[in-house]
């Protein structure tokens, strides 16, 4: 049904859900969606949480992901992915939109719009994806200060750190600052970029007792790993943060061309979603019994 009667609602906020996940013996499975169709598929699917990543928001408005985009335009992706699927998010908080005011700002508008976690990096602006070259560390005092400042601006929301250091200072030097965020007020970290399953296993040794976050993009510094390899090396969450943009995009373009070729989209129509389909995932139906007055559609 759609989330427009109360009693559809969950009873308990995105970050006491998402922090029950997390809790849980099995690694908590996180897919990208970069929208709400994408979120309820994923949920139609068995996913139980979502992440939202600021690379697939941003190229999916047509831009690089460069921390180029505000709190409000993030927000409104939040609002649709857990209107439209009812699911704990996880969403992509970049550096944190400056400085620890900034912060607590960024944190209590996700937290509004339905967020159950967020993600703060220790890079510095123009920040660039985790898996690129030559990205430009922030202080970590000055870091454990944001997540601090994260921390005392939520009600219930998970705060996770993410640190890029591994690339330039090394597993020591990431498992350093994890440490460091941790006091401040972190209940999990991101060690991003790590560029073997050894890296992976040693930081997590490095780190015990505290939940962690695997990074499984797709054409980026980390070797394949399934969710379960990533649990049997001490991960408690896994993400795929781009997926879904990368294979809509793929079939955005095979259409576009097929469009130009022969003028018409014939030879694509059994690789689309029908009108019946699409339909279903929406719930169009349902929609239209909650209003007396919609006379109930007919598929052609």
């Amino acid at each position: 049904m759609p989330y427009l009667v109360s009693a559809d609602l969950p009873a308990t906020s995105a970050g006491s859900r998402f922090r029950a996940l997390l809790d849980r013996q099995q690694i908590l499975q996180l897919p990208g969606a970069h929208n709400g169709h994408a979120a309820i598929q994923a949920k139609n699917a068995g996913f139980d949480a979502l992440y939202l990543s600021g690379a697939a928001m941003t190229a999916s408005m047509g831009l690089p992901d460069l921390g180029v985009i505000t709190v409000d335009e993030v927000a409104f992706f939040i609002r649709q992915i857990a209107r439209a699927s009812g699911l704990p998010l996880l969403v992509d908080g970049d550096t944190g939109y400056g400085e620890a005011l900034n912060v607590m700002h960024m944190v209590r508008t996700f937290e509004e719009a339905g967020a159950g976690a967020v993600h703060l990096e220790d890079q510095l602006l123009p920040k660039k994806c985790g898996h690129l070259n030559d990205k430009k560390l922030a202080d970590a005092h000055d870091m454990a200060a944001k997540v601090a400042a994260a921390a005392r601006a939520r009600r219930d929301m998970v705060i996770i750190a993410r640190t890029d250091a591994a690339a330039s200072e090394g597993l020591d030097g990431a498992v350093a600052r994890a440490k460091l965020y941790i006091e401040a007020g972190a209940d999990a970290i991101f060690p991003e970029a790590l560029t073997s399953i050894d890296m992976f296993r040693d930081f997590a040794k490095a780190m015990p007792g505290v939940k962690l976050l695997a990074n499984m993009t797709e054409f980026g510094r980390t070797p394949y790993q399934t969710a379960s390899e990533f649990e049997a090396l001490g991960y408690s969450m896994v993400i795929w943060p781009v997926s879904s943009l990368r294979v809509a995009n793929k079939a955005q373009e095979k259409l576009y061309a097929t469009i130009k070729r022969d003028g018409g989209t014939k030879a694509m129509l059994d690789e689309m979603q029908t009108r019946q389909e699409l339909y279903d995932v929406i719930g169009l139906h349902d929609y239209e019994a909650l209003d007396a007055s919609i006379i109930k559609t007919v598929v052609p």
